[in-house]
C-alpha cells in the first residue's frame, strides 16, 4: 500500500523522456544546491532527494502529482530529428537488459520503459516511426494532464535554447524548500543571464551521471528503515 507522504513537500520532478536532457538538468540542479536522484527506485531515494529525474518520473508523473500535489514538474522537449537517433542508440544498448524475464535492469526501470515505449509489445522498438509516435503521445498526455491543474507548477523546457537555464532558475525561484546550500564557487552562479543548461551525455555517451562526482547526489537505490520499494503497483 502506497501511503501519501508530506503533502507540503516541495519536490521537483523532471518528467522528460530519456535523451531529452535529463542528465544535464540533473547536474545543473546539483550545482544549484539541490539533492538530486537521477532515477529513483526506492522510497528512501524519493524521501532524500529534492529532485528526481528520468525513471520512473517520465512514466509515473500522475502518481507523483497525487503523492506530492505541491511538487513542480519539468517537462523536457527536444527536436525529433535529434531525439530519435539518440533514443535509437540508447535502446540498442538497453534492449537486452529490458527483457521482462532475462533482463538485468531494475523492474521499475523495465516498467517505465515498457509503459512509454511498448518495448515488449512491438517487433522493432527502434523503429523511427514508432519512437516518434511514443514521443508525441507522451508529450500530449503530459500537457493534457497538467492543463487541469495549476500551470505555475509545470514548465516545458528545451535545453538547446540559449535561455534554458534562466527559464529553469526563474521557474524554481519561489521554491525555497530545498536542503542544499549554494557554493560561491558554483560554476553555474557565474554563468551569464540568458545562458543555457550545460549539455552532458552528448553523442553516444550515456554514463555522464555515474561519472559526475557531487556530494548532493542521491543513490537510485538508497535504503531506508523499511527498505520497501517506493512504487509497487502497476500503472492502470
Amino acid at each position: 500500500m502506497i501511503t501519501k507522504f508530506d503533502c507540503n513537500s516541495h519536490k521537483i520532478f523532471i518528467i522528460g523522456l530519456p535523451r531529452t536532457g535529463t542528465t544535464s538538468v540533473s547536474v545543473a540542479l546539483l550545482e544549484l544546491g539541490y539533492k538530486v536522484a537521477h532515477q529513483a527506485f526506492t522510497k528512501q531515494a524519493f524521501e532524500l532527494a529534492d529532485v528526481v529525474s528520468d525513471a520512473p518520473c517520465f512514466s509515473d508523473y500522475r502518481q507523483l502529482h497525487k503523492l506530492y500535489p505541491y511538487a513542480k514538474f519539468v517537462y523536457l522537449e527536444r527536436a525529433l530529428d535529434a531525439w530519435v537517433p539518440s533514443m535509437q542508440m540508447l535502446l540498442s544498448r538497453m534492449l537486452v537488459h529490458l527483457d521482462n524475464k532475462t533482463g538485468k535492469f531494475h523492474p521499475i526501470l523495465k516498467r517505465s520503459f515498457n509503459h512509454s515505449f511498448d518495448i515488449n509489445g512491438i517487433d522493432d522498438p527502434l523503429d523511427a516511426e514508432h519512437l516518434v509516435s511514443c514521443y508525441l503521445s507522451h508529450k500530449k498526455q503530459v500537457f493534457e494532464y497538467f492543463e487541469q491543474f495549476n500551470i505555475n507548477n509545470f514548465i516545458c523546457i528545451d535545453i538547446s535554447r540559449p535561455d534554458s537555464l534562466t527559464q529553469l532558475r526563474q521557474f524554481l525561484a519561489s521554491d525555497l524548500n530545498f536542503s542544499g546550500e549554494q557554493s560561491i564557487d558554483n560554476p553555474l552562479h557565474s554563468r551569464c543571464e540568458g545562458e543555457g543548461v550545460p549539455h552532458l551525455n552528448r553523442g553516444r555517451n550515456v554514463a555522464s551521471w555515474d561519472e559526475y562526482k557531487h556530494p548532493n547526489k542521491v543513490s537510485t537505490n538508497a535504503t531506508g528503515p523499511d527498505k520497501r520499494k517506493f512504487f509497487d503497483y502497476k500503472l492502470l
